[in-house]
């Protein structure tokens, strides 16, 4: 089993789009795939893998998860909500990063005093925690396993722990996705109640 230190360097935990990264100019769609790919480039998991694409972005916009495009150049606050997408894709669907992020789009465009702004720069405070969290998380899920195997004599020890730290990472995974996806049917669920109305 690798240490720690070797996993939480291949996971690039630390590169994020921060509100300083972002130009205060309406940027088009190849500019703002350059700002992805330079920011989460290295975070891929193979060479193959496409951080952001085109086709992608056409899906978002035609699907309502971004507020209207104009002249095909996307705003600061596009470019947070492109981030917001990025993050929630890898565990929600489509759908339910659209029924999540509605009501955000919903005041930009509706409600002056909403500042797209300042709600990313609590993501990010929060993310910061959450990647603090993470690795102790880690540690702990890493220990578990080196502690549940520790009396059984093995020939091939290490992937045995790398199965069960895997199966591990993927239960806890799993747990809060469906917490995740818990909270985005109790949102569908109020955004059909005040449809009703």
């Amino acid at each position: 089993m690798k240490d720690q230190d070797h996993i939480l360097q291949n996971l690039d935990l630390d590169r994020t789009i921060l509100l300083e990264d972002i130009p205060h100019i309406d940027l088009y769609m190849d500019q703002v795939i350059q700002l992805f790919e330079n920011t989460f480039g290295t975070s891929k998991r193979n060479d193959d893998e496409k951080v952001l694409t085109k086709t992608m972005i056409n899906n978002y916009a035609k699907g309502k998860l971004l507020f209207p495009i104009k002249n095909k150049k996307y705003s600061r606050d596009h470019l947070i909500l492109l981030s917001l997408i990025y993050q929630l894709k890898s565990s929600l669907s489509i759908s339910d990063i659209k029924a999540t992020l509605e009501g955000i789009n919903k005041r930009i465009v509706s409600d002056n005093d909403f500042s797209l702004e300042e709600f990313y720069k609590s993501y990010l405070q929060l993310y910061k925690k959450n990647v603090e969290e993470f690795k102790t998380d880690l540690d702990m899920k890493m220990k578990d396993v080196i502690e549940e195997i520790s009396d059984r004599p093995n020939d091939d020890n290490e992937y045995i722990k790398n199965v069960l730290l895997i199966i591990s990472l993927t239960a806890s995974s799993f747990f809060y996705r469906r917490a995740a996806e818990t909270l985005v049917d109790e949102l569908l669920t109020k955004q059909n109640e005040q449809k009703e109305k």
